[in-house]
Parts: structure tokens; sequence; C-alpha cells
């Protein structure tokens, strides 16, 4: 996304994975919300299922909203995650966690609280 207001990368390619996520702000009754989210993923298709969903679930909210998501979210009804898959809900929650905290560390919570 050319016009991104906020970008978060995490990952690295060394390991085979990474994601990047850019989002697109706008002004809706006095609150910043995310207009448009996309993703470049390098990993598993269960890490791409997840960053595609995000996309649709960011969309309308604020950042306050965004953070607050709470993992299972992301799983959404293919959940719980086997323990071989919980990086990949932690890569995307840490793709949006570098975009909207950029002065923060952005590690991503805890596999027990995902699974």
């Amino acid at each position: 996304m050319d016009d991104a207001d906020a970008v978060g990368m995490v990952g690295n390619a060394e390991c085979g994975e990474m994601m990047t996520l850019w989002l697109k702000f706008r002004q809706e009754a006095g609150r910043r919300v995310i207009d448009r989210a996309t993703f470049e993923s390098f990993g598993c298709e269960t890490a791409i299922g997840m960053a595609a969903r995000a996309t649709e679930l960011l969309r309308g909210r604020t950042v306050e909203e965004a953070l607050a998501l709470p993992p299972s979210d992301l799983v959404g009804a293919e959940g719980p995650l086997p323990p071989i898959k919980i990086h990949c809900a932690q890569l995307v929650e840490g793709a949006l966690r570098a975009a909207l905290q950029p002065d923060k560390e952005t590690a991503p919570r805890p596999a027990s609280t995902i699974a």
C-alpha cells in the first residue's frame, strides 16, 4: 500500500517467516479508525489465512480497539491452534503491534493466551 499511514514488519528471512502489515486511517465521527489493511506474508498458509482475517477484522476499528482484539478472533472458527501453529497468530499480532505502537517493544503475547 503506497499511501499507508502505518507499517509493521516482523520476522526474518533467515527463519523463513516474515509479515508486513500496512494500515490506512480515516476520520469517522471525530475518531481515527482503520480504513484499509493489507499484508504481505512469507510463511505457511495458516499465517496467511490469519493475516487475511485480520485485515477484515481491523476495518472500522480504532487503534485501541485493534490492539484489544483477542488472538482467538484471529484464529476464528478454525481454532484452537495446534501448538506448532501458535507462532502464526503471534506473527500477525506482532505485525499489528509494530504498526500501531512503533515506539514500543512489540513482543507478542505468550502462546498460552493464544491456544
